[in-house]
């Protein structure tokens, strides 16, 4: 089950409390104290780990407590500290303080947050000894840890995004460029989630493709599943705009992708200002090639004509994703 966004309450271990003691041994006359420091309570910190691509480990847990420090206790022995408790993210989740509505972290592979501090341990009366008061009775208890609801948000890290209507090819794309195996049918919405690939250039480059689930008019609003998923575009460096040259309800391909364009533009204006490459696909049908002509003319710009069934122009298609790719030195 993939999982984008999940609200959990953690709370970190309280510390342990300090002790009183008093040394009690044969032939040490005024032994004097010794009561050891609690422990400290463990923290709760959120990880990015590669190999985690979804928050579903985490949907049906929704209290998160890590243990509590040890009490300190005679003969100078201090309480042991507690280990932090970690919780494991895909790469490119972003943590929020949900209660104050802030961000902790967006995190990316290897990155980690505390997002909750164990309490320290509490001192023993062997720390408050003076020279005018030799046989303390006090100690510290040891502090709470704190406590926080999270909200946790995925955003799936690709550099290439896939968008378009409902049934334009992504799925199929995806799964002949990589090695990923999206479901595939002949109706709309068939792709629930986002479905990554990562598609091989030659033997030392690649690139990660994501397949975003089909976007319709007022998907920035929460129509369809775009609602859900255009959060996982804002990632992407490089879009990818399939637009199907038969739609099966009809209407109209110059129309459905400006459709697209403007969802893309009124959910995060950044988006419209992204490196779009334009595809037409299914180009083994009739009217493909006047579509891409049409779209040519509209754009004022170069649209592409693949077929992911019969693999025409997709060497084309990943040729002008490397080149768009290669002007960002960090991704290779």
């Amino acid at each position: 089950m993939f999982v984008d966004q999940v609200e959990i309450q953690v709370e970190a271990g309280r510390g342990g409390d300090g002790c009183v003691s008093f040394r009690r041994e044969k032939y040490v006359p005024r032994g004097g104290p010794d009561g050891g420091d609690g422990g400290d309570g463990g923290s709760v910190v959120v990880v990015a780990e590669e190999g985690v691509d979804s928050l579903s480990a985490l949907a049906h847990r929704k209290q998160w407590r890590a243990d509590r420090g040890q009490p300190g206790s005679g003969d100078q022995c201090h309480g042991a500290s507690a280990k932090d408790l970690i919780i494991r993210v895909p790469p490119g989740t972003v943590v929020h303080d949900a209660r104050h509505d802030f961000v902790l972290k967006d995190l990316a592979a290897g990155d980690r947050v505390v997002v909750a501090q164990g309490g320290r341990g509490g001192k023993g009366n062997l720390r408050f000894k003076t020279s005018v008061n030799r046989a303390p009775r006090e100690s510290t208890p040891g502090a709470e840890g704190e406590a926080r609801t999270l909200r946790l948000e995925l955003k799936i890290i690709a550099d290439v995004g896939l968008v378009g209507k409902p049934n334009a090819g992504k799925s199929t794309l995806l799964s002949r460029l990589s090695r990923a195996r999206p479901e595939i049918a002949a109706y709309p919405f068939t792709t629930k989630y986002p479905n990554l690939g990562r598609v091989q250039i030659d033997m030392d480059r690649s690139f990660v493709m994501a397949d975003i689930p089909g976007l319709i008019e007022g998907a920035h609003a929460g129509s369809g599943l775009g609602h859900e998923f255009l959060r996982h575009i804002q990632r992407a460096g490089i879009l990818v705009h399939l637009v199907e040259p038969e739609p099966t309800d009809q209407t109209d391909p110059l129309t459905n992708y400006r459709t697209i364009r403007e969802e893309l533009e009124k959910y995060d204006e950044q988006l419209g200002r992204r490196p779009e490459i334009v595809t037409v696909t299914k180009a083994d049908l009739p009217g493909a090639a006047e579509v891409r002509d049409a779209l040519a003319e509209a754009t004022g710009g170069t649209v592409l004509l693949i077929s992911a069934v019969t693999g025409q122009g997709l060497n084309t298609l990943v040729g002008a994703i490397a080149r768009e790719l290669k002007g960002d030195e960090d991704k290779w």
